[in-house]
């Protein structure tokens, strides 16, 4: 059965980008290894640890869209026309780009709600995952009680200040359960199923 998972790279002090979201800092676990991991993007090819390559490749087996907001959507130049994950891209917007320069990619801007957005990416991963991954798009997935799992890449930095992976929530606490831990090389892999 699919499920709706948040997946971020976040700094030891709760940041998934500095103040210039700027992301050097939490993605350089993405080069620090001896494993190469291709991508559906050649400029995504990732150089991890055989353990972080486990868990890299078990999501590229199990992700089938993912969802996206805006702003990710905007500072990424919509990963032009081809996310790395190579699946169905839904972007929660409240109005929809006039100038996108891809029409034919596997791209939807939803601009009816979380909840249109997970109902849509769930029917385009089938039997797959639907990976969240946007802090916005996070924490109202967590409000309307619509996530399954967190899974925190959690680098050994403290940044100070930048943009949260997890803000102010609407209907908090969430509580999660004890994670399940892959330990890479520049980075601790951290699973944690959300408990309703």
């Amino acid at each position: 059965m699919s499920e709706v998972i948040a997946n971020m790279s976040m700094s030891l002090d709760g940041f998934i980008a500095d103040a210039n979201d700027g992301i050097e800092h939490v993605f350089g676990w993405y080069g620090s290894g001896d494993v190469t991991v291709p991508t559906a993007v050649e400029w995504a090819t990732f150089r991890v640890s055989e353990a972080s390559a486990g868990v890299i490749r078990h999501g590229q087996a199990t992700i089938g869209a993912l969802i996206g907001g805006r702003r990710l959507f905007d500072l990424t130049g919509g990963w032009g026309g081809t996310h790395p994950m190579g699946v169905p891209v839904f972007i929660v917007t409240h109005t929809e780009p006039t100038d996108w320069p891809h029409p034919d990619a596997p791209f939807t801007f939803v601009t009816d709600g979380i909840e249109s957005a997970v109902a849509q990416a769930k029917a385009a991963a089938g039997d797959r995952n639907v990976a969240v991954a946007s802090p916005t798009i996070v924490r109202q997935c967590l409000d309307a009680g619509l996530l399954d799992a967190v899974q925190v890449d959690l680098v050994p930095v403290v940044l100070g200040k930048g943009i949260p992976f997890f803000g102010e929530l609407a209907k908090s606490p969430v509580r999660l359960s004890d994670p399940t831990i892959v330990q890479g090389e520049g980075v601790t892999h951290l699973t944690y199923r959300v408990q309703r």
